[in-house]
């Protein structure tokens, strides 16, 4: 009889052919994994020589599987009067060549902390025999009387997941999945739980062809919940584009504060501030029944927190201001005087809220102006400045550049409009105001939203400015072609007389230099 030790070391060396086959010699059996189970787990043994459950009861720490091998020896069968047999604990998968005992080193007493082996021996056994086992019984003096052996296996814990490209390679069955609207969630979060990246990508993909207006605030909160990055880019690109849609639907109340945050601070949102102030107010209510609070100013105002400094008031006309704002109770009587006092006088006071424009345009700024040369003196007696013009292809105006004082730091209060020239409809304006410096340059005065320009369709830019004489451009052109630096598109300004009072301003002289715009 060879002592467990030898045995082991023996059954290692077996090759996988002659493992599937179970190869009888003179050694102990290799592990049989030909009949493993759909995720590598050895079916249970009905061998009488089986080891028993109660031998690996240590090992549930190991994360092993429990395999039982059969007698493998012809000659050491009952009827000899026993033989030696051994269950080894081992892992699904036979491909991880990281997998050792613990403690082998082919020592005795290394082996002897790992496993416990007797042997059985009949009377015609050899006295080399009865030698070597009267070795290992030395060396394991307090092992029990069993007939089986048990080896001992660790496992090293590290993520074998991580390093397989397909869902087939994880033990699971098939990469062919059905994913629908009512499980899509689940599954992504069962791929995320268990680290199936494959599974995960499908679940993204879906969502992502499935995405909406009605549904981009839903998804974008499970986006930012589940670390979905690309997803939640999409989202808030749907909403900027749909933002009154969006805003409408259902799904829009049930976000956390957070998701409106992340909305509500995005200068790319296509709608009027107004409405972004009722769509929070209506989040609010929501809001406030979910925390069990009545739906009072007092509590709209605490449960909205920092979102509400996101809303620019000061984008408002005064008029949306009035009938909405300031009597919803939600505002304090202070931050109502002081936008009132920035809706009406100039220089304008300092207010808590952000005043910037909202641009839902993306790309970079374009500019085009249309005097050769600056001059001084134009004066101002309430009278507007307006010029006609038309483009050869689709733009969005967001503001002009107009010309300051001549006697140096100076305040503007300042109305521009965008005017469609058949309907004499106001497309765009702006009450606002611009301080100089005193140079011959031009300052910004933007529209609070994007005023859409169609190609070869007539308008008028018209601005209406109260302060002190001011510099004038002279030498200017009819037309004036912008020509974009990385696609060589050109848009082709064509400017004509307005016909009215125009405070002077003209195709060759006056205000209105500069037109700002998106392609």
């Amino acid at each position: 009889m060879r002592c467990c030790v030898c045995l082991f070391q023996q059954s290692l060396q077996c090759s996988p052919s002659k493992m599937a086959a179970g190869e009888s010699n003179s050694r102990s059996s290799c592990l049989n994994l030909s009949n493993s189970g759909p995720l590598g787990n050895a079916p249970p043994s009905n061998s009488a020589h089986s080891s028993p459950a109660s031998n690996g009861g240590t090992m549930g720490a190991a994360g092993g599987i429990n395999r039982s091998t059969g007698n493998s020896n012809p000659q050491s069968g009952p009827e000899n009067g026993g033989g030696a047999e051994s269950a080894v604990r081992s892992t699904p998968s036979a491909q991880n060549p990281s997998r050792q005992p613990v403690g082998q080193s082919g020592a005795t007493s290394g082996a002897a902390s790992n496993m416990t082996a007797t042997s059985s021996s009949s009377s015609s056994s050899s006295s080399s025999a009865s030698t070597a086992s009267a070795d290992a019984s030395a060396a394991v003096p307090s092992l029990p009387s069993s007939p089986a052996s048990v080896l001992v296996y660790r496992e090293p814990v590290y993520n074998w997941q991580a390093t397989k490209s397909t869902v087939k390679e994880r033990f699971l069955y098939s990469d062919e999945v059905q994913i629908g609207p009512e499980t899509v969630m689940t599954t992504l979060y069962t791929a995320k739980k268990y680290a199936v990246p494959a599974l995960e990508a499908h679940c993204v993909e879906f969502l992502k062809k499935n995405l909406r207006a009605d549904n981009a605030f839903m998804l974008l909160t499970q986006a930012r919940l589940f670390d979905e990055p690309q997803l939640a880019s999409l989202c808030l690109e749907n909403i900027d584009k749909n933002t009154a849609d969006a805003l409408a639907a259902e799904g829009f109340t049930d976000i956390d504060l957070d998701t409106l945050m992340a909305v509500l601070e995005r200068d790319t949102l296509g709608v009027r501030e107004v409405r972004l102030f009722v769509a929070a107010v209506r989040w609010a209510d929501a809001e406030a029944q979910r925390q069990q609070l009545q739906p009072t100013p007092e509590n709209k105002r605490r449960v909205l927190g920092k979102s509400l400094s996101l809303i620019r008031f000061p984008l408002m006309t005064i008029e949306e201001f009035a009938a909405g704002p300031a009597q919803s109770g939600i505002l304090t009587d202070r931050e109502v005087v002081s936008l009132f006092l920035h809706f009406t006088v100039n220089p304008k006071p300092h207010v808590e809220f952000i005043d910037r424009p909202r641009c839902c345009l993306r790309g970079k700024e374009c500019s085009i102006t249309r005097f050769s040369q600056v001059e001084s003196r134009w004066g101002y007696s309430g009278t507007s400045d307006r010029i006609r013009f038309s483009v050869n292809r689709r733009i969005f105006v967001v503001g002009f550049g107009l010309y300051g004082s001549i006697h140096g730091p100076t305040d503007y209060q300042v109305n521009i409009q965008i005017i469609h020239t058949d309907s004499n409809t106001v497309l765009g304006q702006n009450d606002t105001g611009f301080s100089c410096d005193g140079t011959a340059s031009t300052f910004r005065v933007m529209f609070k939203e994007p005023v859409e320009i169609l190609p070869s369709v007539n308008y008028i830019a018209c601005a209406t400015l109260k302060g002190p004489d001011s510099h004038y451009g002279t030498k200017g052109m009819r037309k004036v072609t912008h020509e974009a630096p990385a696609t060589g598109t050109k848009t082709c300004f064509t400017f004509c007389y307005a016909a009215g009072n125009n405070n002077g301003t003209s195709v060759e002289d006056g205000q209105i230099p500069e037109v700002i715009f998106y392609t």
